[in-house]
């Protein structure tokens, strides 16, 4: 165990940093998978922005990197655009 008061600051940063992002990276998770299982176009057309804006500014602040973004975002919007 860290015995330095600055080290044990940083643990519970750390600690605190890493349930943020697990809950925002999980929230969009969640919502990828509801866009994927949807077949209703204009249910699909509705959600893709809210989607990829969750994978936006997960990538912008380096919770996913940004290539998995676009490349998930590309993915949802053939699936969309695959709607009949």
């Amino acid at each position: 165990m860290a015995n330095h008061k600055s080290s044990l600051k940083r643990i519970r940063q750390t600690a605190t940093r890493k349930a943020h992002n697990h809950y925002y990276a999980k929230t969009a998770r969640n919502a990828v998978r509801a866009l994927r299982a949807t077949t209703d176009k204009a249910a699909a057309e509705q959600l893709l922005p809210k989607v990829s804006s969750m994978l936006d500014k997960l990538a912008k602040r380096n919770i996913i990197h940004r290539n998995k973004a676009a490349n998930l975002k590309s993915g949802l919007a053939l699936h969309t655009n695959g709607l009949a």
